[in-house]
């Protein structure tokens, strides 16, 4: 990680495109805003879209605007995304999920700072750093033909990875304890510190959700704690479960194994809702499916 910050410290100082990569909720977002923090752009505004989240035919009028009568129920003219961040900074969560058409927009906008809203004629000039984000592999999507070769390059700039959680166990403690104050702030709470039983099950778990996971497990036990410590008896039941599994099993657990029974067990804890249950894991709805997918056909 300090490598991380170290790379996104000196990109920061240039208007370079970044292509931020790494799982899901392992901290794209936070180092896209650092690098806007860090940037000359710091007082422009940073404007984020998460491209998986719209449907295709919305995605591209949200990011790029649109003229009155662009298509039914345009009764206004709207300005998008890009022209929100001129000056600033557009974050393009998932951008893996831009339909072709929107790709070959996005670089002009690219190589020439222009563009036009949907139903418009007018050239719109815009001045925005891209920072793109993405938790699957462009270059293997770009041998699909799924994702432009020409975006792709130009988009890959400086890339900086983002490791997993797992991958970077001694951030737990500092996360955690940073997590602890912020959501005991932001809830009026007692709790104040983590006890030794709680922190050694957080720093012994893989974390699936990574960071995003860690934040939501501390947000609930600050919750549910009535006192100032957090111990192992306010983590979630699935977490717990999956400590003592792994405990039972020593050492021989895999991480897709710990990653599937956590994940069954959650759903368990959900009721079988998968809405809940991705919330839980702090990943996405669409990831949650890809994963018991996986699991199925693993058997």
């Amino acid at each position: 990680m300090r490598e991380v910050v170290r790379l996104a410290e000196r990109v920061a100082t240039t208007d370079a495109n970044v292509l931020v990569t790494g799982e899901s909720g392992a901290g794209k977002e936070a180092v896209s805003r650092f690098i806007h923090s860090r940037s000359r752009r710091a007082r422009a505004p940073f404007v984020k879209i998460d491209c998986a989240a719209l449907p295709a035919e919305l995605l591209e009028a949200e990011l790029f605007g649109y003229e009155r009568g662009a298509f039914t129920g345009a009764t206004t003219t709207k300005p998008g995304r890009l022209e929100a961040a001129d000056g600033g900074t557009l974050a393009l969560d998932e951008i893996a999920h831009l339909t072709t058409d929107a790709q070959a927009k996005l670089l002009r906008v690219i190589e020439r700072r222009e563009f036009e809203r949907l139903g418009g004629r007018r050239t719109v000039r815009v001045d925005a750093r891209l920072v793109a984000m993405t938790n699957v592999d462009l270059e293997d999507a770009v041998s699909r033909r799924s994702f432009r070769p020409d975006l792709f390059y130009r988009l890959n700039v400086v890339r900086i990875h983002v490791p997993p959680l797992r991958e970077r166990r001694g951030d737990v403690s500092q996360l955690a304890r940073l997590f602890l104050k912020t959501f005991a702030r932001k809830h009026g709470r007692r709790a104040r510190r983590l006890g030794a039983g709680a922190l050694a099950m957080l720093e012994g778990y893989e974390f699936p959700g990574n960071v995003r996971e860690l934040a939501h497990v501390l947000e609930r036990a600050v919750i549910v704690a009535d006192g100032e410590e957090i111990g192992a008896e306010h983590l979630p039941e699935p977490l717990r479960a999956a400590s003592a599994l792994k405990g039972r099993r020593g050492n021989r657990m895999t991480l897709a194994e710990l990653e599937e029974q956590y994940i069954n067990e959650t759903l368990a804890a959900a009721r079988g809702n998968k809405s809940e249950a991705a919330r839980l894991l702090g990943i996405s709805r669409k990831n949650l499916y890809e994963k018991l997918a996986r699991y199925k056909n693993d058997e």
